[in-house]
């Protein structure tokens, strides 16, 4: 029997991209507003697949653009997705395996999941105006396990348990009370990620809050964190795999790993996306006039760690821990005080808020006298 050159070292998920034949985008931090898109014949629109440096291997983004009167083709698959409203106007269909159909309609911040392997299509509600969806999906993890589209693609199994109640679909949600920082929203769709009520998360600093989300049941993460005016987070590591996107304000972070005497900096407005990698040290500071939120997808969340990195930090590896994001270092888990941080850190932010006119609020944090 004739055999053919060995194949090793395969990432079937990257060869699958790049049959696709769209535009593969790699950075740091990404302007998902400037991302160049073209036709994507297996969506019926044009888009463009999203990878920060330093993802990690288990989840990517994928951009769509909706021409005005437009939608996307029919579409059905096995790994999960989170999808986030850049622009536009307009609504997705969904239609389960066991017959039931739901219909919403969304705007810019919307949040939404597609229950796993359920038949859906978006469209675009206006007749003048494109529309501009971005996704994040476990689907490197699920290419790369089971190495075949077909499969992914073409699976008739039913999975409309995941779906949930019907009120789901339309905004409502039901609210499960966990401990700070581990408060869940579970639902399939927000309709405006600005406008959400969030809970207080002070461990992180400074009068943050936050909610988690558990979407369709899955194991896709989503969870939305605000700063105040005025304030910035605390810095904190974790494993790889968060998208993390500016939602509402503006202002920077700072990527650095343990012992780097450089530190990378994003800039973020709404629409930028940056990856903190693998045990990489990362702070959000807000410099707007506003409160900022920003958005965290990736894989593995509050009800399905699915890791054991994921687990600790969000959970905790003992029953009554907390999380190691929100633990400090001096207490063996990830995040650095405000009393431990490079003083540099508060000097920059300083004067960037004096640039943009804003008060600063941290005196009750960080006393300069």
């Amino acid at each position: 029997m004739s055999v053919g050159e060995p194949r090793y070292g395969v990432d079937p998920y990257l060869e699958w991209v790049g049959r696709e034949g769209v535009p593969v985008v790699e950075d740091i931090g990404i302007d998902l507003f400037s991302v160049p898109v073209a036709n994507w014949a297996r969506f019926g629109c044009k888009g463009a697949a999203v990878h920060l440096t330093g993802r990690g291997d288990f989840s990517s983004m994928f951009l769509f653009e909706l021409e005005k009167g437009g939608s996307t083709s029919p579409q059905q698959h096995l790994f999960e997705e989170v999808v986030y409203v850049l622009e536009g106007n307009g609504s997705t269909q969904i239609e389960l395996a066991n017959g039931q159909t739901h219909l919403f309609e969304w705007s810019p911040r919307s949040l939404f999941a597609i229950p796993l392997n359920a038949k859906y299509r978006h469209f675009n509600g206006s007749g003048q105006n494109r529309a501009l969806l971005v996704s994040t999906t476990n689907c490197p993890t699920i290419m790369n396990l089971f190495h075949d589209e077909t499969f992914v693609f073409k699976n008739t199994y039913d999975f409309s348990g995941r779906a949930g109640k019907d009120g789901y679909f339309t905004g409502d949600g039901d609210f499960h009370e966990i401990r700070q920082g581990n408060h869940m929203w579970e639902t399939n769709f927000v309709p405006d990620l600005g406008e959400i009520e969030l809970q207080s998360w002070g461990d992180r600093g400074a009068g943050g809050s936050n909610i988690m989300f558990v979407l369709a049941d899955g194991v896709m993460h989503a969870h939305i964190s605000e700063m105040p005016v005025g304030t910035y987070k605390k810095g904190h590591k974790h494993g790889p795999g968060f998208h993390v996107m500016c939602v509402t304000g503006h202002g920077y972070s700072m990527l650095w790993r343990e012992g780097d005497k450089d530190l990378k900096r994003v800039d973020w407005k709404h629409g930028v996306v940056f990856p903190p990698a693998d045990q990489e040290f990362h702070q959000h500071f807000n410099t707007s006039t506003n409160p900022a939120r920003y958005l965290a997808t990736g894989i593995g969340g509050t009800r399905y760690p699915f890791t054991t990195a994921n687990r600790r930090s969000l959970l905790g590896l003992k029953p009554g821990e907390k999380g190691a994001v929100s633990t400090s270092l001096k207490e063996g888990g990830d995040q650095i005080e405000y009393e431990d941080q490079n003083p540099e850190v508060h000097r920059v932010w300083l004067e960037e808020m004096k640039k943009n006119g804003v008060e600063a609020k941290m005196e009750k944090f960080i006393p300069t006298s």
